[in-house]
């Protein structure tokens, strides 16, 4: 079995201690057990235990044959592949332009987004309902310009709206690892195409995007897990039916007191959100990222 040795410095004499290392393991291991693995397993536990009494599968059986859960599992779904695909698609076109196409700040605007990165979700959300919100300044300006009662903008409180809010906050987190990947392109490939005369569509796509997918894979994996589990967005937009997992944790939870329906949501959103981090740390690790 492996030891841990401790010594002293040359001249003050020399103790040796030993110790099997599964105590020196011990500490961290009890401490992630009772911050987190204790929790995990009152939220299982109390799947099992409906309100009746006893333990039973009785909670997720009524939580699957419900219309909300259903809605809200394909609503989660839908939401979260589509704005993978839209931050996928802006990401790459927004880190292209930074990387390969010159502009003053282009650096500057570089290092914001990982800034942006450390912003909280719901601080994008309040932006955009400062915008485009019922109130907000493009539904003001429209109707201090036609003097109508209210302005056509009313697309926040809707799918659409919460699609919008996500694809501008996860943006980033596809385009990091790409401008990093970009920046370990060999450039005189590039140079060499263009010199060919290969237009500037061919280049994009027969040298720089083979490069990118790793990278792309590896940003739509974590953009498809946050989604997936993005409560802030949805909340703050007050997008009138549209109830996502984590919304319907808290509605259970919160509102409707119903605690074993409520993890049994919980349990149901961990496995898959477990299951797509596996798939995103095989895929950062086969990435490089």
């Amino acid at each position: 079995m492996a030891s841990a040795t401790i010594s002293t410095p040359a001249g003050t004499g020399r103790v040796r201690a030993e110790a099997p290392a599964w105590v020196w393991a011990l500490p961290p291991v009890t401490l992630l057990a009772l911050v987190f693995l204790y929790p995990l397993a009152l939220v299982v536990q109390q799947s099992f235990q409906p309100d009746t009494g006893g333990t039973s599968l009785k909670p997720y059986a009524d939580v699957f044959a419900s219309y909300a859960f259903r809605e809200a599992l394909w609503t989660t779904v839908w939401l979260a592949v589509a704005a993978t695909v839209g931050c996928l698609v802006l990401g790459f076109l927004l880190a292209l332009v930074i990387a390969f196409v010159p502009f003053p700040g282009a650096k500057a605007v570089s290092r914001f987004i990982d800034v942006f990165l450390s912003f909280p979700s719901f601080l994008i959300t309040l932006a955009l309902l400062f915008v485009y919100g019922t109130v907000g300044m493009a539904n003001g300006a429209w109707t201090d310009v036609t003097g109508a009662a209210e302005g056509p903008f009313q697309f926040l409180t809707t799918p659409w709206g919460v699609l919008l809010a996500e694809i501008t906050y996860f943006t980033p987190f596809v385009m990091r690892p790409l401008l990093a990947a970009f920046s370990q392109l060999d450039t005189a490939q590039l140079e060499a195409a263009s010199s060919l005369g290969a237009r500037a569509s061919r280049i994009v796509r027969r040298i720089i995007l083979p490069e990118a997918l790793p990278a792309l894979a590896a940003g739509g994996s974590l953009v498809l897990v946050l989604c997936l589990n993005e409560f802030g967005i949805v909340l703050f937009t007050g997008a009138k039916g549209v109830t996502t997992l984590p919304t319907l944790v808290y509605g259970k939870a919160i509102l409707e007191s119903d605690y074993p329906g409520a993890c049994v949501v919980a349990v149901v959103n961990v496995l898959i959100s477990v299951g797509l981090y596996g798939l995103y740390r095989v895929v950062s690790r086969r990435a490089g990222a």
